[in-house]
């Protein structure tokens, strides 16, 4: 029973530990598929290695250091064993999850360290106060609570950071965050041997509050810099890449333009071309005949949807050509008003990844099932309304048809999307739901969108 005793504190621990194990699972569900299987076992080994560090510490006492080392190396070795991603990206996971578990740890424990040594000083009445093992193990628990909150709501804030990105990036932005692990480790190896910061003629007490101030401080620069760090390099990366899939887009809409205008050329000039084939045909010139034809099919258009404006014709051309191919109905009405100030290369941006995203939906889909695909655009009171509707696959999404890793008919190409309406003051809203995915884009004319901002 003494024995038992002796070990309370991290028998304490266990469910704390326990529920901090599953968050972490539940953050990497978010980042890449993991099996149940790998979910129980990541949960079973961790808490494992968990414990027998612990016990081992207790039986024969380790310098914090050793501890440390081994403690990284068990997460570390489980991260990269179990779950299925590049080795890059679960660097980072991994380095990112140590990396808040660290600065949670370094923020909350000394300032409830801070807080019981007042209590104990100030309403107890005790002159040099020191945290027992009872009073250290029910912080930890705190601290592991915390650490649990803090790892369940990261998703929303660093799942972008793990989406489709090339692996030397991932590893790169893990190096500094390793670096903030290091020093944390170092820092409390050095406050676990006795190096802490001294009052002047204060006392051990005192001494005692301004080194756990000192890492409250240190843990709150380290957190700043860090999520300022993987923040700001992933913000970084995804407008680098809005803007090389934007120059990417103009100068196919250019070649697509070019293209179109040649075809265009060509039925234009048809009553000649067929004069001329008329007489090859008389004289029998077959092979010039031939030559002639086959000429005119390398540049032909089998007809499109005529808009009003020939780059975003070219592209309906395009997208409804890879529509049919793929068995997915079409559905097309676009009337583009002449002279409504909207740049044509924005407006194949638009209309070029809705329609991306759209065929990407219903090639997701089942052969057999109801695939379509439905376009409009037309003027409605001095703006441009583009309504985009299509099919969509609703396994593994919410009620509302969005899925839990926010990768439904999203990413860089409907930012671009995003980025230019904005630019143009217009409204962009999306709705999923009973299978079909709905965009709806208003945009105001020049003139027009100089009233609104006015009457703002």
């Amino acid at each position: 029973m003494r024995q038992l005793l002796e070990y309370a504190d991290i028998l304490a621990q266990i469910p704390f530990c326990l529920g901090y194990a599953f968050a972490l699972t539940k953050f990497c569900k978010k980042i890449w598929e993991i099996s149940e299987k790998s979910e129980r076992l990541f949960v079973l080994l961790f808490f494992g290695g968990w414990l027998l560090l612990n016990m081992a510490e207790r039986w024969h006492p380790m310098p914090y250091i050793l501890y440390a080392v081994l403690y990284n190396i068990l997460f570390m070795g489980l991260v990269l064993l179990l779950f299925p991603a590049g080795w890059e990206k679960k660097i980072l996971a991994a380095s990112v999850l140590m990396a808040a578990e660290r600065l949670v740890g370094n923020l909350f424990e000394p300032l409830l360290s801070c807080l019981v040594l007042l209590f104990k000083h100030v309403g107890k009445k005790i002159p040099v106060p020191f945290l027992n093992d009872w009073e250290s193990g029910a912080i930890s628990c705190i601290c592991f609570a915390l650490a649990a909150l803090a790892v369940c709501g990261m998703p929303k804030y660093f799942v972008s950071v793990f989406h489709k990105k090339p692996g030397k990036w991932y590893a790169m932005l893990a190096i500094p965050l390793l670096v903030v692990i290091a020093v944390l480790d170092i820092a409390a190896w050095g406050a676990s041997n006795g190096i802490m910061l001294r009052s002047r003629g204060g006392g051990l007490y005192y001494d005692q509050l301004f080194s756990h101030l000192q890492f409250c401080i240190l843990a709150v620069l380290a957190m700043s810099a860090a999520v300022f760090y993987v923040l700001g390099m992933n913000r970084i990366y995804l407008e680098q890449e809005k803007s090389s899939q934007y120059h990417s887009q103009i100068a196919f809409y250019k070649m697509l333009a070019e293209e179109y205008m040649q075809s265009e050329r060509l039925r234009h000039d048809m009553k000649n071309h067929i004069i001329a084939l008329s007489a090859l045909f008389r004289e029998k010139e077959w092979e010039k005949m031939g030559s002639y034809l086959g000429n005119m099919e390398d540049i032909a258009l089998q007809g499109g949807d005529m808009t009003g404006n020939t780059v975003v014709d070219a592209l309906l051309y395009q997208k409804r050509k890879r529509a049919e191919q793929e068995n997915i109905r079409w559905g097309c009405d676009v009337q583009m008003p002449k002279g409504c100030g909207i740049n044509e290369f924005d407006l194949c941006v638009l209309f070029g990844n809705i329609l991306d995203n759209a065929l990407e939906a219903c090639g997701r889909m089942h052969c057999g099932e109801n695939r379509f695909i439905s376009i409009q655009a037309k003027t409605v009171k001095k703006c441009l309304l583009i309504d985009v509707k299509n099919s969509m696959d609703m396994a593994g999404k919410d009620a509302d048809g969005f899925a839990g890793k926010g990768d439904l008919q999203e990413g860089i190409g409907l930012q671009n999307v995003g980025d230019v309406v904005e630019g143009y003051h217009g409204a962009l809203n999306i709705e999923a739901g009973n299978g079909i995915f709905v965009i709806s884009i208003l945009i105001p004319f020049p003139d027009s969108a100089h009233d609104m901002k006015r009457a703002v």
